[in-house]
């Protein structure tokens, strides 16, 4: 662990960025269509530190009910990929002590996997380690950056890289590891400079050696773009996010500017994007106009697509706002195809 903490310590960011090395990317991660995605929560301890969402959740939660409505909408709106929030409601082989009660098992996931496959949607496995949304490890959020930590992560990733057979892509989060997020936490810990780096690295590579491409949400940036800048691989997929509906620089404040200005600034810099919206604040433009802004300022070879979010757990109560989330990605694919 000492030689570790030696290394990152007394790494270059060049040095560093050579850890991840761009032939690691196995596969065409880039098809010859553009992602249209959903991202639906299986688990929503990601959000288990956060009050007002109902805090720590013991059991399985999602009903099926609406999960399997939810992925016939996407289907029939012309959605080709579902990013599924697996976290702690996958039994899983390697850890099962962070399963919740009447979690799925891996044989039901695979059924379940193989059926969305089935109807043309290309299922994405997510796991979000950031320290603000890792309450669903269990006893090992509180062992970020040990020894143990790293074995339990690394045997996640790769048995959901298994589960999944291989995605194109993984979604590691890491979103919102700042004190300003955990300022209502009864538990506070987060990583910054190069410890934060070097435990993205650790993920990244996990992925990579595993076939699976990287992606991350990309609001590290807002804050520090020149360590960004400098530190992030090309290789890694990054969805920044901004959920209000307008882009006029002239109707929006100083905060959103920032969140607007990244995808232009991800842009300039080479790096592939999804762009990401979402409609849990009933933003009925929010995904339309993201979808329109981002034509307008990514290259086509860099904008892999648009994820749509709900930021809801998969329950009867939120049916009506997920469902016409996902009817506004398909009106926004139409659109876009027939422009």
């Amino acid at each position: 662990m000492n030689s570790r903490r030696n290394y990152i310590r007394n790494s270059s960011g060049l040095e560093m960025n050579r850890t991840i090395p761009e032939t690691l990317v196995v596969g065409d991660r880039i098809s010859g269509e553009k992602i249209w995605a959903c991202l639906l929560h299986l688990s929503f301890n990601f959000a288990g530190g956060i009050k007002k969402w109902g805090g720590i959740r013991e059991e399985f939660e999602p009903e099926e009910t609406l999960w399997n409505d939810a992925i016939n909408r996407m289907a029939n709106q012309g959605v080709n990929m579902v990013i599924i929030n697996l976290d702690d409601s996958v039994l899983w082989d390697s850890h099962p002590e962070i399963s919740l009660q009447n979690s799925w098992t891996p044989k039901r996931l695979r059924e379940e996997l193989a059926k969305i496959r089935g109807l043309g949607i290309e299922p994405i496995p997510m796991l979000n380690f950031s320290a603000t949304h890792d309450a669903w490890l269990g006893k090992y959020s509180r062992m970020l950056s040990t020894k143990k930590y790293y074995e339990v992560c690394r045997d996640l990733i790769a048995e959901a890289i298994d589960l999944f057979d291989t995605p194109r892509f993984f979604h590691l989060g890491m979103d919102e590891e700042t004190d300003h997020h955990q300022r209502h936490f009864d538990y506070i810990a987060y990583r910054q400079n190069d410890l934060w780096w070097g435990d993205l690295y650790f993920y990244l590579g996990e992925a990579m050696k595993k076939g699976a491409s990287p992606w991350v949400w990309s609001d590290y940036l807002w804050h520090y773009p020149e360590k960004f800048f400098k530190m992030m691989p090309k290789s890694v997929v990054q969805s920044n996010w901004y959920y209000g509906g307008k882009f006029d620089f002239k109707q929006v404040n100083e905060n959103q500017k920032i969140y607007i200005q990244a995808y232009i600034d991800l842009e300039a810099e080479g790096y592939d994007q999804v762009p990401t919206a979402s409609f849990h604040s009933n933003k009925e433009k929010s995904f339309e106009n993201t979808v329109t802004f981002c034509d307008k300022h990514i290259d086509d070879k860099r904008l892999l697509g648009f994820l749509q979010t709900f930021w809801m757990p998969t329950i009867e109560k939120y049916r009506d706002p997920i469902l016409k989330g996902i009817d506004l990605v398909g009106e926004a694919r139409k659109a876009y195809e027939q422009k």
